[in-house]
């Protein structure tokens, strides 16, 4: 299992829980302090240093994953950062911003794209869980490029999960309200306990759910919204030529 964003935070209670289960799980972050504490928290959890917003680093990363791990059954797109600076007083280099593109949306999609052939060629059953965000549906008004990232990504994976729907990949899409981890700096840590969150999504990341929410993003109104994409999609979609993943076999 591959987790990247996982020295602390959301990725670290999901990884922790993982290994306690039995599971052989790597996680990967940007700071290697992060993830020597992670590691000597959870006796087995294993860690590489690695910056999923540099398509290099994504390249050797999936190359690590094809030789060390073969049996890879699980990735959990979670790396993520949250710059919190309005359109109208963003005055940053144009390079902040790309980055936070780069990690938030170009980091799952190429990462996705470079290891879907390894789980192909498995044949078992696999799982892709890209996280999102509330923000992805409630655009935020103090984040604004990390709520159209999200938004992208959401649109992306629900794509991604069409176009393996017949293989044995699933794919869920585990989208976070606010969560109190350091995602935006630690002085902005607020929302929904870690550990709490984490209890709850873990049962669901099985396979067997589109979505998985917590809170708000879990209520009967969320999932109406959820629901009514979900319908539009597969109106709009019907039958289609455009091609799909297949089974190594098929």
């Amino acid at each position: 299992m591959l987790i990247t964003g996982g020295g602390d935070g959301i990725g670290f209670g999901l990884a922790r829980r993982y290994v306690e289960r039995g599971d052989r799980v790597i996680v990967t972050g940007r700071r290697e302090e992060r993830l020597e504490a992670a590691a000597a928290s959870v006796p087995g959890l294993e860690t590489y240093a690695n910056d999923i917003g540099s398509p290099e680093a994504r390249e050797a990363l999936a190359a690590l994953i094809g030789s060390t791990m073969p049996d890879l059954d699980t990735i959990i797109n979670n790396a993520g950062v949250q710059r919190r600076v309005p359109l109208a007083s963003d005055d940053e280099p144009w390079s902040a911003a790309r980055a936070e593109i780069e990690i938030l949306l170009d980091g799952p999609i190429h990462l996705n794209r470079l290891l879907i052939p390894q789980l192909l060629d498995s044949g078992r059953d696999s799982l892709i869980v890209d996280v999102t965000s509330g923000g992805a549906y409630l655009p935020q008004t103090f984040a604004p490029v990390y709520s159209a990232s999200k938004a992208a990504l959401h649109s992306y994976t629900v794509n991604l999960r069409w176009a393996l729907a017949e293989t044995r990949i699933g794919v869920t899409e585990l989208i976070p309200p606010a969560v109190a981890t350091a995602l935006a700096g630690e002085r902005d840590r607020h929302g929904a306990d870690v550990d709490e969150f984490c209890d709850t999504v873990f049962p669901l990341l099985d396979g067997s759910h589109d979505e998985a929410g917590f809170g708000f993003t879990a209520s009967d109104t969320f999932r109406s919204l959820l629901d009514l994409q979900r319908e539009l999609f597969e109106a709009s979609t019907g039958p289609s030529t455009v091609a799909r993943y297949r089974e190594a076999s098929a």
